[in-house]
């Protein structure tokens, strides 16, 4: 797969070009720790709801824009959409009191005096909230000479099921980053191949039989980084299933992957070395679960996460919850994370049951075998009359997809599901 974009950037005489080196045309802010351009990527990938319309977009009438003016409910339009930049705030390098300047007008033109430059289509995807119905009030920003620039081009969201790998770019005063969505594990390690050659940057990603190619021709010089950020998600435990941690600290369940990217990296770390670590961010609540009388979690290897977390949420908080069942899936008996605190867990709480199934048994095994089918998930799952159900699902991508569907041809309503992504 080759992507040949015809969109380079930076581009000829972009602002970033023309300002002389080591100036500005905005003034900085230090931004406070666990707020760079990479955190907000992630921050903006989590599936949390920016714009407060539960995804929804809506046009918005001048009346409307006006009224949404407030740092902490600020609209602003550039180029006829409209963006909730509320959450961006803690972001942006060049500080709150730049964005109030557009706080619900029409900011185009301050945008494009100070950083037109910037890919804001992609750093505000998630934060859009509609088109303008009308238009709006102009900022009253002085007149300056422009350079003939066009928006810069970003790829079309792929379709819900699409798999494809894509790429974006992330512009700021100082750097530029390339991020590529894979939507899948990525097998080795050594997976990733950058170059920059004769002005244009070349990018690789090996996935499985197949890789990923870009080619991006530059116009100006560049030192390119010398490390990779590789970033992944992450589900905060406590240290063991039996109670609530009071503690401050972050514990964390890694399998370590000998032919992973990131795990071996973290194995091989000493007392005093440094990893960035974000806030815990997701889009689980926990209102579905105040009524639920039966608890059934699916977990496939280290999707079992999350569920550490929720058994001890049901056991320990749920007063409603008569029942939650863990169904375990894993290849090898010694794959399972955890067995012994559940075994133990199981024994002394009546109200919690676990088991196990294996893809690759020993001969010794005497649990379940095999891969989840609609047959196994008929034997696990009971909805007693007047009970009410909610099922967790979170395991490989292809798991979790086919743990949905079963679900579904069984009569299980959106509103009783969850799926854990990432």
């Amino acid at each position: 797969m080759l992507n040949v974009p015809t969109q380079s950037f930076p581009a000829p005489r972009s602002q970033q070009r023309v300002a002389p080196s080591g100036q500005s045309r905005r003034n900085k802010v230090d931004l406070k720790p666990g707020h760079s351009l990479m955190d907000w990527i992630r921050f903006s990938k989590s599936g949390k709801d920016l714009t407060g319309l539960r995804g929804h977009l809506i046009e918005v009438t001048q009346e409307e824009m006006q009224n949404h003016n407030t740092r902490e409910d600020c609209w602003t339009c550039i180029r006829g959409m409209v963006y909730n930049v509320s959450p961006y705030m803690d972001y942006h390098p060049g500080g709150e009191e730049e964005l109030m300047k557009a706080a619900g007008i029409d900011g185009t033109d301050l945008f494009d005096q100070v950083h037109r430059w910037v890919n804001y289509e992609s750093m505000l995807k998630e934060c859009l909230v509609g088109r303008m119905a009308t238009t709006v009030i102009k900022a009253s920003i002085p007149s300056s000479p422009q350079t003939s620039l066009a928006p810069p081009m970003s790829m079309a969201a792929p379709t819900e099921k699409d798999s494809r790998p894509r790429y974006d770019w992330f512009q700021t005063d100082a750097t530029v980053h390339l991020v590529v969505y894979a939507k899948r594990k990525i097998p080795s390690s050594g997976c990733t191949i950058v170059d920059l050659e004769a002005g244009v940057l070349r990018l690789e990603v090996l996935l499985g039989k197949m890789s990923y190619m870009i080619h991006l021709p530059l116009f100006h010089d560049v030192c390119p980084y010398p490390d990779t950020e590789v970033v992944r998600p992450y589900t905060a435990v406590d240290q063991n299933l039996a109670a609530a941690s009071q503690e401050s600290d972050l514990y964390l369940m890694i399998k370590v992957y000998p032919d992973g990217v990131f795990t071996p990296h973290l194995n091989s770390l000493h007392v005093g070395d440094c990893v960035s670590v974000s806030g815990p961010e997701g889009t689980f609540s926990l209102r579905p679960l105040r009524d639920v009388t039966y608890l059934y979690l699916l977990a496939a290897g280290t999707g079992f996460t999350p569920m550490a977390r929720l058994i001890q949420l049901a056991l320990q908080d749920g007063d409603t919850i008569r029942k939650t069942k863990l169904l375990f899936l894993n290849r090898r008996e010694e794959d399972i994370l955890w067995r012994c605190e559940l075994d133990e867990l199981a024994a002394s709480h009546e109200r919690f049951q676990v088991e196990y199934v294996l893809s690759d048994p020993c001969e010794s095994w005497t649990g379940r075998k095999g891969r989840l089918d609609e047959s196994m998930l008929q034997d696990v799952l009971n909805r007693p009359d007047g009970s009410k159900c909610y099922v967790c699902v979170c395991g490989p991508n292809a798991f979790t997809e086919l743990s949905i569907g079963l679900l579904k041809q069984q009569g299980f309503s959106k509103e009783e599901l969850h799926a854990f992504q990432g």
